[in-house]
């Protein structure tokens, strides 16, 4: 089981490990922490490097295979082994993008949700950019552009954002927690993260984000479209 750091601390840009187990055939390694992010979410994995004995090997990927974190390395040096010491170093450049991309995608969720009611139907993410999906049956250009000027509104209100993990039972007591139309929280989970932006939105998510509404910059409404009958898409960039 890898813990996963960037979950209590989305900041933490390098960390200490041991390497639990090799996938050579996938050129993977698995550690027993990890600051990496392993995409999920809408929110794409990290990239980094670890350095194992004086050898750097670039990660490529980082990818959840049950409860363990899977790191590819690229190249083609040997691959380090089983109980080796790691030191690990994310790209905080697109780490920290991604992360003001997903408090925007908040930001946006939180909006819609207080003053349309609408629910999400799809999210996806990038660095500095995303999209979201909602219930709305239609949409049009004065609607909009309410929603950008509403966003960017709550954005410069300068709101805290903050990391609690709940027991499910104590979770699932908060109103309108989920706001994806199909609950994706499998049964099976007994504590769940949640990510408050204080004032606006609380909702389950395991991303990473921002400490404050701050720091996400200008948002910018770059299109949208009707993706079905109840279904529309809105895209926004972060400046």
């Amino acid at each position: 089981m890898t813990e996963l750091l960037c979950q209590k601390d989305s900041y933490l840009k390098e960390f200490d490990a041991e390497i639990v187990s090799v996938d050579a055939e996938s050129r993977a390694v698995v550690l027993d922490r990890t600051a990496f992010y392993p995409g999920g979410g809408g929110q794409p994995c990290d990239f980094g490097v670890l350095r194992v004995d004086g050898t750097e090997y670039s990660v490529t990927k980082v990818k959840k295979r049950g409860a363990d974190a899977l790191h590819f390395i690229g190249g083609d040096e040997n691959l380090p082994e089983v109980g080796a010491s790691v030191h690990g170093e994310i790209d905080w450049e697109h780490r920290y993008q991604l992360m003001r991309a997903h408090t925007a995608m908040h930001i946006l969720c939180g909006v819609v949700f207080r003053d349309y009611g609408a629910l999400v139907t799809g999210g996806n993410m990038d660095p500095l950019k995303g999209r979201m999906d909602f219930e709305f049956e239609t949409m049009r250009k004065e609607l909009v552009a309410e929603i950008e000027e509403a966003i960017n509104v709550e954005a410069q209100k300068e709101y805290d954002v903050k990391v609690a993990v709940l027991s499910r039972e104590e979770a699932f007591q908060i109103p309108d927690l989920i706001r994806t139309k199909i609950n994706l929280l499998p049964e099976g989970i007994s504590e769940i993260r949640t990510i408050e932006i204080v004032g606006l939105d609380l909702q389950a998510d395991g991303g990473t984000h921002v400490k404050n509404t701050s720091e996400v910059g200008a948002l910018r409404v770059t299109n949208y479209k009707s993706k079905g009958k109840i279904n529309k898409r809105i895209y926004v960039e972060v400046e």
